[in-house]
């Protein structure tokens, strides 16, 4: 039971590492900048080019290492996302910068995808959601520390050097892998990739990626815009809203922490709940948005529940995919991990329309729409689930 843990830690660690570099271009945009002599939005390629290549990176490239036995495969993943960070920090050029984020985003999407199967596996069935909470926690914790850690590293001792101390933590996270994480994973016979593709036509785990995508995305429409939303709508200091946004992020993985717990028994009940709360909660926000106490509690309860539904999501792939055909098991949570960054793009642009043709008070009206979408999708899944269970009886 200790190992287990220890190793879901050690799972925990490499998550906080891949988080950490998703996130920290967005702090060194303006080093970087001036570090190749580019503009802002070229340096912004930093960033949506790393969350294409995990939205590509993880349905392209799982299938094609499902041979590799688990722990190997992790290793390896880790190994190269050392290189990858250490080779950005030490490129000569903006191309070899932008190749190595590229690089660093498909480990980060083979990872999540086998980490998540991996989590689940080392625990008992009634703890799986569990465990994968507590492995996604290390991705939450890294928005919350390890992003504004890395960029003042960067203003401090040079964009470099946040790229650097990336690769020494995910040098721990690779030691800790190779000592805690178990050698005998369950191994499951792959199918051929073409028998894996076959999960494009289970219409309930492409049900579930499109919830992930509206419920996930649906909070992003604010989240991206939060800052501005502090500090124009809510009237809060800059030197506040860093404050406020590190009790956001605390307030994230504590959802993160309960979400793993509500959704251990019948997720698909549990989740249709928690959206519904989620969207109600956004309304919430969009109606107090002119009242600075109250506006507030508001943001953090949107926090709680913003990354609740994770783990959940996450299990109901590992289940669907287990019930089909387990050899599919990779392939289907990789796709799930493209349809959470799917989500993410999604929701910025929508709130990027808002912000543009309405203002930033109105994203959280969008974001509800989105949100209870998903949560009348998800309880239609549940009504589908219960239905199945009882012809089984």
């Amino acid at each position: 039971m200790k190992q287990q843990k220890l190793a879901i830690i050690a799972l925990a660690v490499s998550a906080f590492a891949i988080g950490m570099t998703e996130f920290i271009s967005v702090g060194l945009l303006p080093l970087i900048k001036n570090a190749f002599d580019i503009t802002i939005p070229m340096a912004g390629l930093t960033v949506s080019l790393y969350a294409i290549g995990v939205t590509v990176g993880a349905p392209v490239l799982t299938p094609l290492t499902n041979k590799m036995k688990r722990k190997h495969l992790l290793i390896s993943i880790m190994m190269i996302f050392i290189v990858a960070n250490l080779l950005a920090a030490f490129s000569a050029s903006f191309a070899m910068l932008l190749t190595m984020r590229v690089l660093s985003a498909l480990m980060h999407g083979v990872f999540m995808s086998i980490a998540t199967a991996i989590a689940s596996d080392l625990v008992s069935p009634n703890k799986r959601s569990s465990a994968i909470a507590m492995m996604f926690t290390g991705l939450t914790v890294a928005t919350i520390t390890g992003v504004p850690f890395g960029t003042w590293i960067g203003q401090n001792f040079g964009w470099e050097m946040s790229f650097i101390t990336i690769a020494v933590i995910g040098f721990i996270s690779l030691i800790a892998n190779v000592i805690f994480v178990p050698n005998n994973l369950n191994e499951y016979e792959q199918s051929p990739i073409v028998q894996q593709l076959k999960v494009f036509k289970n219409k309930s785990l492409m049900l579930v990626y499109l919830i992930t995508a509206l419920g996930y995305g649906g909070t992003f429409v604010v989240y991206t815009y939060l800052t501005s939303m502090l500090t124009h709508q809510l009237g809060y200091s800059d030197s506040t809203v860093v404050v406020l946004l590190i009790v956001y992020g605390v307030m994230v993985a504590i959802g993160n922490t309960l979400g793993g717990k509500f959704t251990n028994k019948m997720p698909t009940k549990a989740l249709s709940i928690i959206f519904l709360i989620q969207a109600i909660v956004l309304l919430f926000v969009g109606v107090t948005t002119n009242h600075p106490i109250i506006g507030l509690i508001a943001i953090m309860f949107m926090g709680l529940f913003a990354f609740m539904n994770v783990p959940g999501l996450q299990l109901i792939v590992v289940l669907f995919a287990e019930r089909e055909n387990k050899a599919t098991v990779n392939f289907a949570s990789s796709l799930n991990i493209s349809a959470f960054n799917i989500g993410i793009t999604l929701g910025s642009v929508i709130g990027g329309y808002v912000l543009n043709e309405f203002s930033v008070a109105m994203t959280p009206y969008f974001g509800f729409v989105m949100v209870i979408v998903a949560s009348a999708m998800m309880y239609t899944l549940y009504i589908r689930e219960k239905q199945h269970r009882l012809a089984q009886c």
